[in-house]
């Protein structure tokens, strides 16, 4: 298990809230501590007290509220000013004042930065660096120093930088966390001032910016250069190109080094944790994220997909069940036998042999027409129970609907939806009102069926993607693609349609989400 000897240090909270777009309340900064502690990390960077109230005042109720069991806090600063002592500089006694037993403290190691953004000597800022670190010292915490722009000072300075790194482990710092600011460093020329710096006799971490796509990969090469301690933020958040994905980090070292850093329990809620971590901070997850994107272990091309039924490591890095992931089969145009057949046996249905076959034709035909299952597993299930029972699964007929756009005199504008439907030995009219066309039938919709099947006040479109096809056709006239999401509350499904009318496309991802649903309730198909 992660112990002192190697740290595993996450600073989403600090550098990774510095991503475009990102807002982090205080409240949501506590969950997302809460799931990185969950996932075992030792240390949990939670933001910089004094600096800001929202960082202050997390550092407050995290003294109440936080209850972690793997990680310990860690307070972010800066050295002491210019001309003053460490004991009299208000933010360092924030710092002292945050509760945190770890405090990490970003010091100058570029000598440019001393002179042009301090405005202060070289030696004056080692100076700041050495009281700063023994004052905190003698305070009782335990201190971890960023050198801030360190290769790039390593390159322009290498004397003052390493004298940076010395000063800071003679005056008591546990680790110098080497940080590659800007982020346009290659793993091999990282690694290089890595082994140099290791040989000094202090401790070294890294810290790794992805301008160059290059932050997991220069921090895998700092640890092979003898770095013990790796920073980095979930989901890889981050000013401009984000931070090292610590997720990735990992994955990397433990699955792949055999670095013990996480138990395997803890690892294997690492793609529940990444995707819980992105509910909070409102980012949607990259669906390509290794490890723990929805698409890492995703299988498309009917020559993977045969590899994969006699074998899935043939195609495959690692078991997805490591990383709590799973391998997912894509049916489309691209999809043979083995891809249908293993789809189908992840939803439940045997479909060997002929089966098999005529399921890729229809495939294939609808794929050719503009449909795609890929994104709509749900669409696919419903294929694939009409393939196999010879009729459509259907809960209600619908006898007809119209939608009807008006621009009122005041400018606004109204959908009100009718449909005409038979569910249940009953004929059934409803309308419905919406802020759009697409908004009203699904009301008129659930409006009519709502008394029939009560679950259905459960369900709600989560999203709504529409894609204008060519096929031939051009402008106004040509093929549209409807990609609908749909959730219950508890999962979530996706849906497709296709026509030349947006708005019957949108009915008949609309149809399949309410009937889809229907089916994961209970309700026996066909009974209309």
């Amino acid at each position: 298990m992660q112990g002192d000897g190697f740290h595993v240090y996450d600073t989403t909270l600090r550098d990774g809230s510095q991503q475009e777009g990102l807002n982090l309340s205080v409240p949501d900064k506590l969950a997302i501590a809460r799931h990185l502690d969950d996932l075992g990390v030792g240390f949990i960077e939670g933001g910089w007290p004094g600096a800001n109230p929202k960082d202050t005042e997390f550092f407050r109720r995290a003294r109440t509220e936080l209850d972690l069991k793997h990680a310990q806090l860690a307070a972010f600063g800066a050295t002491r000013r210019p001309g003053t002592k460490a004991a009299d500089d208000p933010l360092v006694a924030a710092l002292r004042d945050s509760g945190a037993p770890v405090v990490t403290l970003v010091a100058k190691s570029h000598d440019r930065h001393v002179e042009l953004a301090l405005r202060t000597t070289l030696e004056e800022n080692l100076a700041m660096i050495r009281d700063t670190v023994s004052h905190l010292r003698a305070e009782g915490r335990r201190v971890f120093v960023d050198a801030e722009h360190f290769f790039d000072g390593f390159r322009a300075n290498r004397a003052y930088a390493l004298e940076v790194v010395l000063t800071a482990a003679e005056a008591g710092a546990d680790v110098i966390a080497l940080c590659d600011t800007n982020g346009g460093m290659l793993p091999d020329e990282l690694a290089e001032v890595v082994h140099e710096v290791v040989g000094t006799g202090a401790r070294v971490g890294i810290h790794c910016h992805d301008d160059s796509g290059c932050a997991v990969a220069n921090t895998l090469a700092a640890v092979k250069a003898g770095a013990t301690h790796v920073q980095g933020c979930a989901n890889g958040y981050g000013e401009r190109s984000g931070n090292a994905n610590l997720f990735t980090v990992i994955g990397n070292l433990q699955l792949k080094r055999g670095m013990r850093l996480v138990s395997d329990e803890q690892l294997a809620e690492m793609t529940r944790i990444a995707h819980a971590i992105s509910e909070v901070t409102n980012v949607a997850p990259s669906p390509q994220q290794p490890y723990v994107g929805v698409s890492a272990f995703a299988h498309k091309a009917g020559l993977h997909a045969s590899a994969v039924k006699v074998d899935p490591d043939l195609y495959q890095h690692i078991d997805p069940a490591k990383v709590g992931n799973d391998m997912r089969m894509l049916v489309s145009s691209m999809a043979g036998r083995a891809s249908v057949e293993l789809k189908g046996r992840e939803l439940g249905y045997d479909l060997s042999g002929e089966r098999a076959r005529k399921v890729v034709e229809r495939v294939k035909e609808l794929e050719a027409e503009g449909y795609t299952f890929e994104a709509a597993d749900a669409s696919f299930e419903l294929l694939l129970k009409e393939e196999l029972n010879g009729e459509r699964t259907r809960h209600f007929d619908v006898e007809s609907w119209r939608v009807i756009v008006e621009r009122r005199p005041d400018g606004e504008v109204v959908s009100e939806a009718t449909v005409k439907l038979h569910a249940k030995g009953e004929r059934i009219v409803c309308t419905g009102e919406g802020n759009g066309p697409v908004n009203a039938l699904d009301r008129a919709l659930r409006t009519a069926l709502e008394r029939l099947f009560p679950e259905l006040a459960r369900m709600q479109l989560t999203d709504y993607k529409v894609r204008i096809l060519d096929l031939g056709r051009r402008g106004t006239g040509a093929v549209t693609r409807v990609l609908q999401e749909t959730s219950d509350g508890e999962t979530s499904w996706s849906t497709v349609g296709v026509d030349q009318n947006v708005i019957a496309a949108s009915w008949q991802a609309m149809e399949d989400a309410v009937t889809y649903g229907l089916l994961r309730a209970g309700y026996e198909p066909n009974a209309g």
